[in-house]
């Protein structure tokens, strides 16, 4: 395993592709601890720096300046196509995130860059992605028939317009598709568990956690479940679905709400079921438990209240069958969700001189 000097010989080369809609955060951040790894560890706790150990350059379609979200400047170190002949292939590509809104069509975009993915994937090059940039590989086409993860809140896009991509929108780092040369990483923050992922794999694990310990590198080891909220995209297309939408909104917590929907559809259960599920993506049930699970976590979050009122207050009976749906939805027990969530909310209450 690597000590705290750089290996012989070439230095392991990671790109960052970025582009007017990556967010400053993702790519500088990514840059400023990619680029100190063996060389910031030493320093902090010897006083005599080390070797940086990875070449970690920053790339755009063009490799011209421009100004990234927030009107940011970035200057990238090259183009593209200075890399793609078999002496100059990088070890890791980081597609960096690129704003898309959830309601837009992705397809058909950046197709220069598209191309050169693609190359790099077939020439063995690993391509990774955080949060939206992980559109940019499914437009590339190197996820077909793969997993991958990016922002909860893409869930539908991905569903609509890249089918053969098996979104887990719970993940915070998707490695099942590492064996293949790719890895995503979810919402922005989750550069973090990315950036750990590489090092341990460029560096040795060593470095990893040397590195995490110098910049408090965070992982999210619960996923993206706790954090993520239902979209509710209301489906004017089918005026039925819509209404039987508009009426659980704020009748969730009933007895039987899927029947009584279906009933208000006046179709068949197979067929109401079949219709929901193609306007909304989800099950009919799915969707009730999702809107009951949302109402309870904001309870949770704002009150005290016991669980086992939440629960009934919700449409639960048994508190226990609520904590095993809400152990499932969001990964946490509502009990460990309460804690995670009312302390960051005190944590941003408390007077600035007593916040550590």
């Amino acid at each position: 395993m690597p000590d705290t000097t750089a290996p012989p010989g070439r230095r392991p080369v990671i790109l960052l592709l970025a582009a007017p809609a990556t967010s400053a955060m993702v790519l500088y951040g990514l840059y400023d601890v990619l680029t100190t790894v063996g060389a910031a560890f030493p320093e902090m706790v010897k006083g005599t720096p080390g070797n940086e150990i990875l070449d970690v350059r920053i790339v755009s379609a063009d490799g011209q300046p421009f100004a990234c979200a927030g009107g940011i400047p970035v200057q990238p170190h090259g183009a593209i196509s200075a890399f793609g002949t078999d002496t100059d292939l990088p070890d890791a590509v980081i597609v960096c995130d690129r704003y898309v809104l959830v309601t837009d069509d992705p397809t058909g975009r950046n197709p220069e860059e598209c191309g050169w993915l693609r190359g790099m994937h077939a020439a063995g090059v690993l391509l990774s992605s955080v949060c939206s940039g992980a559109l940019v590989l499914a437009e590339a086409g190197v996820l077909d028939g793969r997993a991958a993860t990016a922002h909860w809140a893409y869930r539908d896009l991905f569903r609509r317009h890249y089918p053969a991509v098996e979104f887990l929108e719970s993940a915070a780092l998707c490695l099942n598709a590492a064996e293949d040369g790719i890895v995503t990483a979810g919402a922005v923050s989750a550069w973090q568990d990315l950036a750990f992922f590489l090092i341990a794999r460029f560096c040795g694990y060593r470095h990893a956690v040397d590195t995490a310990k110098i910049f408090l590198l965070a992982d999210h080891v619960e996923g993206q479940s706790p954090y993520a909220v239902m979209t509710r995209p209301m489906e004017v297309r089918d005026a039925l679905v819509a209404d039987c939408q508009s009426w659980i909104a704020g009748c969730y917590e009933i007895a039987s709400p899927v029947e009584r929907m279906t009933e208000r559809s006046g179709l068949g259960s197979r067929t109401f079921a079949r219709r929901f599920r193609a306007a909304t993506g989800y099950t009919p049930m799915d969707y009730v438990q999702a809107l009951r699970v949302e109402e309870a976590k904001q309870e949770l979050e704002r009150t005290q209240t016991p669980v086992e009122e939440i629960a009934a207050a919700v449409g639960y009976g048994d508190a226990a069958s609520f904590r095993r749906v809400f152990k499932k939805r969001v990964g946490l027990t509502p009990a460990a969700y309460r804690r995670k969530f009312r302390n960051i909310a005190a944590i941003a209450a408390a007077p600035a001189g007593t916040r550590r």
